[in-house]
Formats: C-alpha cells, sequence, structure tokens
C-alpha cells in the first residue's frame, strides 16, 4: 500500500483489505513516509510509542520482537491521574498500561544504563490505546510496523520528576522492573503484570528502542522534550466508548484512569 493510502485508512478508521505485502525494513520505509505527510499537513511528533516488548504476548500475536511508530501531538494526552480520551476514529482499539519516560536530552552513541537515565526527566503512567487496521488484530510484524506501530492515542498520567528516584540506574532499574500493575474495567479485575515483562524492564526496552531507531535510515532522533512509551506490562485489551478503566501502578508510579467517550 501507497503511504496515502495507509494514511487514508488511519483518517477514516477502515480496516485494510490486506496486509501490506512488506518486509519489516520496507514497513519502516512507509511508516516514514507516512510520517512526512503527517507534517506536511501540520501534525507534530511528541516522541515514539515501542510495541511488543512484552515477551508473554509475543506468540499470541505472532509478533517475536519490539516494533515502533511515532507519537503525535494530536494523539497525546496528559493528566493528573484521571483522564478522558475519545475513541472517534479509530479502528478496533485496545488499552495497554505502560510506563513512559520524558526526555530532557538526547542519548549519547551507545549509552549505558547509567547515561540513559541521566537524559531523562520524568516517568509516568500511561495508557496507550493501540489499534490495528487488519480484521480481527491478525497480522504479519511488518504489517504493524506499516500501521504506524499500532498507534492510536497515549494517555499520560502523573509525571514523577527523576530526581526524586534512586539515581543510581541499577537501583533504578530494578524498582521498575519489580513494579507491579493491576488493570481494572470497571471493578471488574482485567489482567495484572509487571514491569520486567517489558524486555526485563522499561529501561531497558527504552535501551532497545534507542539502537534500533538509529539503525532505521531515514529516522529522526531521539529529541528533548520527547515522550516514549515503552510497551505494555499485560495484553492489549478491547475497549468501547462508556467504559472505565484504571491501573493500580505500585511505587514509585501512580494510578491511572480513563474515561472513553
Amino acid at each position: 500500500m501507497t503511504p496515502e493510502l495507509l494514511l487514508r485508512h488511519i483518517d477514516e478508521a477502515t480496516p485494510w483489505p490486506s496486509g501490506c505485502g512488506l518486509d519489516v525494513a520496507q514497513a519502516y520505509e512507509r511508516a516514514l513516509s507516512v510520517r512526512q505527510l503527517r507534517l506536511r499537513r501540520g501534525e507534530q511528533p511528541r516522541g515514539y510509542k515501542i510495541g511488543f516488548t512484552n515477551r508473554t504476548i509475543w506468540e499470541r500475536y505472532g509478533v517475536y520482537a519490539p516494533i515502533w511508530g511515532t507519537v503525535w501531538n494530536t494523539t497525546l494526552h496528559f493528566c493528573e491521574g484521571e483522564g478522558e480520551i475519545s475513541l472517534a476514529g479509530t479502528c478496533q482499539p485496545r488499552i495497554e498500561p505502560e510506563c513512559v519516560f520524558g526526555l530532557k536530552a538526547t542519548p549519547p552513541a551507545r549509552a549505558t544504563l547509567a547515561q540513559l537515565l541521566a537524559c531523562v526527566e520524568w516517568i509516568a503512567p500511561g495508557f496507550e490505546i493501540v489499534q490495528s487496521h487488519m480484521p480481527d488484530w491478525k497480522f504479519t510484524a511488518a504489517d504493524t510496523v506499516a500501521d504506524s506501530g499500532l498507534h492510536a492515542r497515549l494517555l499520560v498520567g502523573r509525571r514523577i520528576p527523576v530526581d526524586a528516584l534512586p539515581r543510581d540506574a541499577a537501583a533504578f532499574d530494578a524498582q521498575l522492573a519489580a513494579d507491579r500493575i493491576t488493570l481494572y474495567r470497571g471493578d471488574q479485575r482485567i489482567d495484572e503484570g509487571v514491569g520486567s515483562n517489558v524486555l526485563d524492564g522499561p529501561l531497558h526496552a527504552l535501551a532497545h528502542f534507542l539502537a534500533a531507531l538509529r539503525d532505521c535510515p531515514g529516522a529522526t532522533d531521539l529529541q528533548p522534550g520527547d515522550v516514549v512509551t515503552t510497551g505494555t506490562w499485560t495484553d492489549a485489551w478491547p475497549v468501547q466508548r462508556g467504559e472505565q478503566w484504571r491501573a493500580e501502578f505500585g511505587a514509585p508510579l501512580a494510578p491511572l484512569s480513563v474515561r472513553f467517550v
């Protein structure tokens, strides 16, 4: 599919008739062309999403390595613990509870975990609303890349300055990796997860993504002010208008709630 057709499916929330027919490298080229189309019409990139960092769901979806896509000013929302997200214009939306990083500097080449942490300004709980334009969420890895990394919306909760957390990278990494989350729809417990599900911890997921981003021809490097959401701690669950969801994260992340309209 052409970049123009891929973007039309995003805008119109219509399913693809078939897969993208590309390999993964070609799919990233196509996704970057879609990015350029969105830039030309005035949308502004605000960072990136990382997908399929949770190894526990690889077999379920048939995707066995992380992917990434762009987060936009039109898809990014902030709240202090309770937010509202419109599902209008989404295609088969699902919810993913994640840890989000806010960058204050571009990480150096081949950054260690300590150097990477030094470039982080804040962390926050997040809900990424993902979508698939392939029927019934049946796709290849290349399809997910060409489909803008499956990104639809990102709600970022209470931001916690990294300065308030352990400054030693190993201690910071261990704390986030051990953090647990319980996901609720209304009062019904739906799923549970742990930070180590995402490539052994969100900081590791960020490091993996940084290397992949810099290996991708034509990709834009991380910039100060970018947000990066590091992948779901649970499975991705279908959502509908009128539902209320919440994620009870353990410290240091705060709880997060969202209502869909």
